[in-house]
């Protein structure tokens, strides 16, 4: 090793790259070695000047940063440079942009002629769409607001955890008094079901804050209720133009303010609203740094929340901004089959319609296979989804809830395993080319080949990300878009055994037939 330590002329240069293709600051690997050798861990200027080559590290040293990339420690030191890490986004990206052609039917005067029609025809709510326009937004701008991030740091001031107390003074601080109501769940009319709803909170302008007694017992949703308040009271000025916090609704709202079909002129405004009280309160609560500090002493588990009396919806949310790592995606699904929120940070496609079920979802993606509640309240799955000809490799971990209602959902946070694969040498068309051919094999669902799960733990150990590990200890599974497309070489129990033959079947017999 000292003999090859003097040929280490790229040492600091790997290094400072590997640490960058896996979104750490300097501060985050040097409490990743704390956490595995605090007696031999580098401070931040050790390994900055480490990666400037000021400075070589010991042997034990260089054990110690391979461990946490689940490198040989041999590969810092051979004589070849680190090659360009890949693109971000080569594997998906956020929403698929399509070109607007003839652009003269897309005029804005056609536009705001046209797309009320649509909406009123499909039976689609101002809010819906709304929402829709929203997601497109945070997925193009990768969940990004910096303003609405240090608006809340400006508030809480970084202060990480905040009690409900601490809430408390801070709503008193900006001038808002809580006053407390008693309200049961009730009954309410959903499109087509009844579900269970309750009101917990509203604002009242100019600074009032009604608030279900009923939060008093659930710390966790009364902290995020306050804090989208108080949001409003700063960003807004509590002007009183923001929706209630109910529960049982579905695309981001109660039944009570879905709202008729059709596209009223306070509709996105109202929407976005919402969305940036819900952003800033999860950035208050969760503030970037200290946040991401405590995912990484925690490996990323969604459970880890209740020690701060956070939902996991909030810890999921935020969990898919402030991690180093950028792929992920995040749901809210009500059964059968509506969500009431959706983030797609890696463009995975939706299992179901944005805005209703579908009548035919792949029953193997996690979040459907426990929103039946037959397979138990949590759990990860590696799944290979096949997309047309691609076929790509997700983990995610879903959990099994109940809101103030009362009703089941099931919150689901996932990543896209091929970019983190590629930044880390792997060949992920061969991992993913592997997993898939077992699947087949064996009917859809398999255990993971010895290679695969190898290089798939290593990954785990690389973002410390913990259930990517507690995946692999059961069967990978393939899933699909939609059920009436599925690769399975037995279908779904849920799938129609075939399809309508469609114009483009007989276009391409025609032309097969051509001499």
């Amino acid at each position: 090793m000292p003999e090859l330590m003097r040929r280490g002329h790229f040492l600091g240069t790997k290094l400072r790259s590997l640490r960058k293709r896996n979104g750490l600051t300097l501060e985050e690997l040097s409490v990743r070695c704390i956490q595995r050798s605090a007696d031999i861990a580098p401070s931040v200027s050790y390994l900055s000047m480490i990666e400037s080559g000021k400075r070589r590290p010991s042997a034990e040293l260089l054990e110690l940063l391979a461990a946490v990339f689940q490198r040989p420690a041999a590969w810092f030191l051979d004589e070849s440079a680190e090659p360009e890490p890949a693109a971000p986004g080569a594997s998906g990206g956020a929403v698929a942009r399509i070109p607007f052609e003839p652009a003269f039917l897309f005029s804005r005067n056609l536009l705001q002629a046209a797309i009320p029609e649509l909406l009123a025809q499909t039976g689609t709510s101002g809010r819906q769409f709304a929402h829709l326009l929203i997601r497109s937004h945070q997925e193009m701008s990768h969940n990004d607001f910096p303003d609405l991030e240090r608006a809340a740091e400006n508030v809480g001031e970084r202060r990480f955890p905040l009690g409900v107390e601490d809430l408390m003074r801070l709503a008193r601080r900006h001038g808002l008094e809580i006053r407390w109501f008693d309200r049961k769940p009730v009954l309410a009319r959903d499109r087509d079901r009844e579900v269970r709803s309750m009101v917990r909170s509203f604002f009242e302008a100019p600074g009032i804050v009604y608030a279900n007694r009923a939060l008093q017992s659930d710390p966790a949703r009364l902290k995020f209720d306050l804090a989208a308040h108080i949001a409003h009271k700063v960003l807004h000025g509590g002007d009183g133009l923001k929706s209630p916090h109910a529960t049982g609704g579905e695309m981001a709202g109660s039944p009570e303010g879905a709202g008729a079909a059709g596209l009223e002129p306070q509709d996105v405004l109202h929407a976005w609203r919402d969305f940036e009280c819900s952003f800033f309160a999860g950035a208050l609560l969760a503030p970037r740094l200290p946040f991401r500090r405590f995912l990484m002493r925690e490996q990323h588990r969604v459970e880890s929340g209740a020690k701060l009396e956070l939902t996991p919806a909030v810890v999921m949310r935020r969990m898919t901004k402030v991690s180093p790592y950028p792929y992920w995606h995040f749901f809210d699904a009500y059964p059968p089959g509506y969500l009431r929120a959706v983030y797609r940070g890696n463009g995975i496609p939706l299992p179901w319609g944005n805005l209703a079920q579908v009548s035919d979802p792949c029953p193997n993606w996690a979040v459907f296979r426990m929103i039946d509640g037959e397979h138990g309240e949590a759990g990860s799955q590696i799944s290979v989804l096949r997309d047309g000809e691609r076929s790509l490799l997700y983990c995610c971990h879903s959990i099994r809830v109940r809101d103030m209602a009362g009703n089941p959902h099931v919150l689901s946070v996932g990543v896209d395993l091929a970019p983190a694969l590629e930044a880390n040498g792997v060949d992920s068309g061969a991992t993913v080319g592997a997993i898939l051919r077992e699947c087949l094999h064996r009917r859809g669902e398999a255990r993971i080949p010895k290679e695969a799960a190898h290089s798939l733990g290593a990954l785990a150990n690389v973002l410390n990300i913990a259930w990517i590990g507690d995946a692999l200890g059961v069967p990978a599974r393939i899933i699909c878009p939609r059920s009436s497309r599925c690769p399975r070489p037995e279908r779904c129990e849920h799938a129609p055994p075939s399809r309508a033959r469609e114009i483009a079947d007989v276009r391409e017999e025609i032309l097969g037939r051509e001499p």
